[in-house]
């Protein structure tokens, strides 16, 4: 058998439920990896041990009594530390919120917890869900498992690293400009940002509230389909929470794609930022082979993807600004450098500048919907090019890595797969984004291709 905690959710899942697998022993086995590895990867804030295992003990008598609550019943489940959980500290990463301890849970992790998920662990996140890697915060930054030297991204830095190194099978995100498909993309996992609404945002702590979305983090595209099952349910105590009806994001699993109509968003890599060789041979190849599948793939066009910087960027900065403004004027020096620059440029964005941007991104939202009448998918790379040094990818520089913010503009679902390596070893990335709620078509296509391309057997090892 593969090592425990190598498993996926699908695969842990089904021998749980057949009782050939006990939730203990695979809480266990995270647990001790956490134990032998995290002191280099630096992806856990809090390890929840003593209650993991109480709930994994608790899983595996429901599971023994008959009670098999479904696909995540016993599974370790990691959270980035901007989701609450009552009783437990939930810090955002930040000496700001280091002794904030939620009276709740999240809403998404209440039905985590109902699902029977055994939640392990607060993951690592950049500051406030903005920060970049920083190194002048109470706790240090995560660590990329391909080559510690590396950046994971972020900001769910630590949930990508968990889950691509073994620590728990799958984990929480959110995602305000790229923050699940951007590490996903560098760690070399799957990570889903659902549609604008699909998933509750009560009890995660906010951002930018037109932009902020939650969304699973797994090994692969059907890990995510089984999280998603369970995660995705109205909320009406969050007033973007749509009321959309249930769905089976597992149906299309295994499935396959003939007559598929795909559009390749070719300009966004080849024209409007420089994009490593490497990262689009690998998208060439993911064409080819959904060609080999009997998909119709053709180019197609959308605004320059520097209009989609520069719309998030104003509406993200705007709407963060409104969100920490008491606290950059009360206590500035509570907050990491990135973190307080970047929020505190929201302060010089104008009135007429947002209400443009929202005005413009009315316009890039109707203009995807065009496109979409055409192709059932598009497709691009997540990032224009394999992890960076630790770091640099807090974008000082100036530095655009990911392709990720135009489905954060167009509230869209979007997913980020490994579809390749470099030659040096480390992951590469193809997003697929598709129409608002057919979240289940984006998880076909994307394990497909998981399958077609041959990614999921070679994981990180970490010396």
């Amino acid at each position: 058998m593969t090592d425990l905690h190598f498993l996926t959710i699908a695969q842990a899942s089904a021998l749980i439920r057949v009782k050939q697998l006990s939730p203990v022993e695979l809480t266990e086995a995270c647990l001790a990896r956490i134990r032998s590895l995290d002191g280099r990867l630096n992806s856990h804030l809090l390890l929840l041990e003593e209650q993991a295992l109480f709930d994994a003990a608790q899983a595996e008598a429901e599971i023994a009594a008959g009670d098999w609550k479904g696909p995540l019943h016993g599974i370790p489940i990691g959270l980035k530390d901007i989701f609450n959980t009552a009783g437990i500290p939930t810090t955002a990463h930040s000496a700001l919120f280091r002794d904030h301890v939620p009276a709740e849970d999240a809403f998404t992790v209440s039905l985590l917890r109902d699902a029977g998920a055994v939640i392990t662990s607060k993951l690592a996140t950049w500051e406030f869900a903005i920060g970049g890697s920083s190194f002048d915060l109470p706790w240090p930054p995560a660590r990329n498992p391909w080559d510690l030297s590396l950046d994971p991204s972020g900001s769910s830095s630590g949930s990508a690293v968990a889950v691509a190194a073994g620590l728990c099978l799958g984990a929480m995100g959110s995602d305000t400009g790229g923050s699940i498909r951007g590490p996903a993309a560098w760690c070399g996992i799957a990570g889903l940002k659902p549609t604008y609404g699909l998933l509750s945002r009560r009890g995660m702590l906010p951002l930018s509230f037109s932009l902020d979305h939650a969304g699973p983090m797994g090994w692969t595209s059907e890990d995510c389909a089984l999280m998603l099952q369970v995660l995705a349910a109205h909320d009406p105590s969050d007033s973007a929470s749509a009321p959309v009806p249930a769905c089976d994001y597992s149906a299309g699993i295994g499935a396959g794609l003939a007559g598929l109509r795909v559009g390749v968003v070719r300009h966004f890599f080849e024209t409007d930022l420089l994009t490593d060789p490497e990262t689009i041979a690998a998208l060439e190849a993911s064409v080819a082979a959904l060609t080999d599948m009997g998909a119709v793939v053709a180019d197609v066009r959308l605004s320059p993807f520097g209009t989609y910087i520069d719309v998030g960027s104003l509406i993200a900065r705007s709407e963060s600004y409104a969100i920490h403004q008491h606290w950059l004027r009360t206590t500035p020096e509570l907050y990491g450098a990135f973190a307080r620059h970047r929020l505190m440029a929201g302060a010089f964005v104008t009135a007429a500048d947002y209400i443009n941007a929202l005005r413009e991104r009315t316009r890039l939202i109707a203009e995807l919907a065009e496109v979409m009448k055409t192709v059932d998918v598009v497709i691009f790379p997540t990032a224009r090019c394999p992890a960076r040094p630790i770091g640099e990818d807090s974008m000082a520089s100036g530095f655009q890595p990911f392709f990720n913010r135009a489905f954060n503009v167009t509230g869209s679902p979007a997913l980020s797969i490994c579809n390749g390596f470099s030659q040096t070893g480390l992951p590469l990335s193809l997003q697929i984004g598709g129409r608002p709620f057919e979240e289940a078509l984006v998880l076909q296509v994307g394990h497909a291709l998981e399958r077609a391309m041959g990614t999921r057997a070679r994981r990180p090892s970490i010396s």
